[in-house]
C-alpha cells in the first residue's frame, strides 16, 4: 500500500508541473519520504527529516521495546485508555505539559478509531532485518534536525544514520525536545526549519 500512494503522489506532482521538491518528513512521514526519495532522485532535491529511520527494522524496533517497556509499536501508539494516551504522549515529549483529563478523553474517542488496520499497519512497518537494503547512497542533501531527548529515535541512533547516509547529510537538534519536536518546540523548530529550507532552495 505504501507504494501504492508514493506512486500517486508522484503522478500528482508531475500534473501540478512541479519539477523538484524539498522533502519533509517527521517520523513515519520521514520514512515515506526515504522511500519516495528513492524512488524519484530527479524529482527529490533535498530532504530534512526528523524524529525517523531509513527503515523500521526488527533491530531498532526490539532496542526501543526495551528501553521503553513494550512488546510491540501497538503497545504505545494505539492506547486503549487515559493513562495509555498520557504515557503515549510522555513518551514522545521531553517534558510533558499538564492537561486536565477530559482532554486526553476526547482525543481517545477521535483519533483512534479503526484499530484493527492501524495495529496491522504498525506490524507491517517493521521490516525483518534480513530484508533490510543496505542501499544508502542517496543523491539528495539530507538535512536531520532531531530532539536531543528523542526517547524513541535516539541521538545515537541519528548519529549511525548520519554516517551510514555519508558526507551529504548533516545532523543538528533542538535542546529539551523530543520526538515530536514541532508540537513541543514550534518556534524553534519552525526557525531552524525555515533556515534549512532557505539555504536548500538558494542552491537548487
Amino acid at each position: 500500500m505504501r507504494g501504492l500512494q508514493v506512486f500517486k503522489l508522484s503522478l500528482w506532482l508531475k500534473k501540478l508541473r512541479v519539477e523538484n521538491v524539498t522533502l519533509v518528513g517527521l517520523s513515519y512521514g520521514g520514512m515515506v519520504g526515504f522511500k519516495i526519495a528513492k524512488l524519484y532522485p530527479n524529482l527529490v532535491k533535498s530532504m530534512v527529516m526528523s524524529a525517523t529511520v531509513i527503515e523500521l527494522t526488527e533491530s531498532i524496533s526490539l532496542d526501543s521495546y526495551k528501553r521503553l517497556g513494550l512488546s510491540s509499536w501497538s503497545d504505545l501508539l494505539m492506547p486503549t485508555t487515559v493513562e495509555g494516551l498520557k504515557r503515549m504522549f510522555s513518551v514522545g515529549f521531553h517534558k510533558l505539559p499538564w492537561l486536565p483529563d477530559f482532554f486526553y478523553r476526547n482525543i481517545l474517542e477521535t483519533m483512534f478509531s479503526n484499530r484493527k488496520e492501524r495495529n496491522k499497519l504498525l506490524a507491517c512497518l517493521v521490516v525483518p532485518d534480513t530484508d533490510v537494503t543496505s542501499d544508502t547512497d542517496y543523491p539528495q542533501v539530507i538535512h536531520m534536525l532531531w530532539g536531543d531527548d528523542d526517547k524513541i529515535f535516539d541521538l545515537d541512533l541519528a548519529n549511525t544514520m548520519k554516517i551510514r547516509l555519508g558526507e551529504k547529510t548533516t545532523l543538528d537538534w533542538i535542546k529539551d525536545a523530543g520526538h515530536l519536536v514541532p508540537l513541543e518546540k514550534p518556534f524553534t523548530y519552525n526557525k531552524r526549519l525555515k533556515s534549512i529550507l532557505e539555504c536548500v532552495t538558494k542552491y537548487q
